[in-house]
């Protein structure tokens, strides 16, 4: 850290700082406040064997930890910097806010910790496509031959990137969500995204009002660009709604030609009139549709975004063609597995929202849907209404399955659909199984659950393994 520990000492120096939560985030940010001079302690509710595990190390270079109590505030504590994940309603924030201590999150730190010389920081959010639209960005920004990094919710701890020094990086690329936006208050981005709004989390935020209000805070600030999915009106309310920098513009994606300061597709081209010396008059050329993978119309919304943070930063159309060519998604995004018998097998495991599901299911035309899951209090009405005309066949798996066959008969009621009720390790199998049975030729099986994993596997991960498996040995059993 050379210079910037002393830089920085006299900020956190002496000071009684309780960490809240063992994760990642938690131990990246105790850490580097003990390597700044304060005095910390982390406190868990957790009390197993691998909380100690994960404890051990940190005990070990002077920072206390205390297991299975997570609601008593330390004596003499200055400050609480929180986990993302932990709700506001957390009785340790009722008791910080009793002693007049304030509560901030690792984002807000990091923030806090940057120097005056700091790369810029573009950042994104939404209910859906954060990390693919981040990864995106990235990529573009390397395609533009900057040093930068895709973090945030992310990868790397922030606050162990922010710590690398002013010089390490020319911007970074900012994935932050909801739980981080509402513990940064001091957050100032260069240029930010919001993707979409769509009910999610409600159990953390309490309302869907406060969610958008916590998802908007990425807009405060900003000295550039605020870009917003004309299609999803909440987005740009949240732009009226911000206290930007003067001269900051609202900069619209959509995907249809677009009007004068919005970036949008026109004849299978992804086109720029926001950054160019006439808007009125001239369109840029940034790319072709079929340089984003998958060319899902989803997909394509969140390079539209990519481009236009890193057109916001100066860079320049041959990178976002260059850097969308390159970029490769992550596992379990709309990620096409083979093809058996002439229907496509694709893998959207980590559609675990309706409002992620419902742009699944809008990129292909013939679909036996592979769905459910854990609902976390979803409705499947609006899903369903939207999809039906597309479906072939349904196959139902997991624990609130029957809220999904519900929404079926009231909405599409000639759709045949096959009920699993079975959790094994076999069910998997067999909905692939019954997925082929009802498919023809030119269809797509997609599972994209529209609901969380854990009734069944660990995580979205683990069920999109159990998909890909599935539909091997399908194909092995069909060669």
């Amino acid at each position: 850290m050379g210079s910037r520990k002393v830089t920085f000492a006299s900020d956190w120096q002496g000071k009684n700082i309780t960490v809240a939560g063992l994760g990642v985030s938690g131990i990246s940010a105790a850490r580097a406040l003990a390597g700044l001079g304060a005095s910390v302690t982390v406190v868990d509710g957790g009390s197993a064997a691998a909380h100690e595990e994960r404890a051990a190390p940190l005990r070990g270079e002077g920072i206390c930890v205390r297991l299975g109590d997570a609601e008593t505030l330390p004596e003499g504590t200055d400050l609480v910097v929180t986990s993302p994940g932990w709700k506001p309603s957390s009785p340790l924030f009722a008791a910080a806010a009793e002693a007049g201590v304030d509560v901030i999150g690792d984002v807000e730190v990091a923030w806090r910790l940057r120097g005056p010389d700091a790369a810029p920081w573009l950042a994104i959010t939404g209910t859906n496509g954060k990390t693919t639209t981040t990864q995106m960005l990235a990529s573009i920004l390397e395609a533009a031959g900057l040093r930068t990094a895709a973090v945030g919710n992310i990868g790397t701890p922030i606050v162990d990137v922010v710590l690398e020094g002013d010089d390490a990086y020319d911007v970074l690329a900012v994935e932050l969500s909801s739980y981080q936006l509402h513990w940064a208050p001091s957050l100032r981005a260069h240029s930010a995204a919001v993707l979409n709004l769509a009910p999610d989390h409600l159990d953390w935020h309490g309302s869907m009002e406060a969610y958008a209000a916590d998802k908007g805070r990425i807009y405060e600030g900003n000295h550039i660009a605020c870009v917003y999915n004309v299609a999803d009106k909440a987005t740009e309310d949240l732009v009226r709604e911000a206290d930007v920098e003067e001269g900051c513009r609202a900069i619209g994606f959509t995907l249809n030609a677009p009007a004068p300061s919005q970036l949008g597709v026109v004849d299978g081209i992804l086109v720029d009139r926001a950054f160019v010396p006439d808007r009125q008059k001239q369109a840029q050329e940034l790319a072709e549709i079929s340089d984003v993978r998958p060319p899902a119309p989803h997909n394509i919304a969140n390079a539209l975004a990519a481009a236009a943070l890193a057109r916001a930063f100066g860079v320049q159309a041959t990178a976002v063609r260059d850097g969308l060519r390159a970029f490769r998604p992550d596992a379990h995004r709309i990620e096409h597995v083979a093809d058996v018998a002439q229907v496509a097998y694709v893998d959207d495991s980590k559609a675990t929202n309706t409002h992620a599901a419902q742009a699944s299911l809008a990129a292909y035309e013939s679909i036996v849907w592979i769905a459910g899951g854990l609902a976390k209090g979803a409705t499947f009405d609006e899903l369903v209404t939207g999809a039906a005309k597309r479906l072939r066949g349904v196959v139902l798996i997991g624990a609130d399955r029957a809220l999904i066959r519900e929404a079926l008969a009231r909405h599409a009621p000639e759709v045949p659909v096959v009920d699993l009720d079975r959790t094994d390790t076999g069910a998997m199998s067999e909905a692939v199984r019954r997925a082929a049975e009802l498919a023809q030729p030119g269809d797509t099986v997609l599972m994209a659950p529209a609901c969380a994993s854990m009734d069944m596997f660990t995580n979205y991960n683990k069920r999109g393994e159990a998909f890909a498996d599935a539909v091997r040995e399908l194909g092995s059993t069909r060669a």
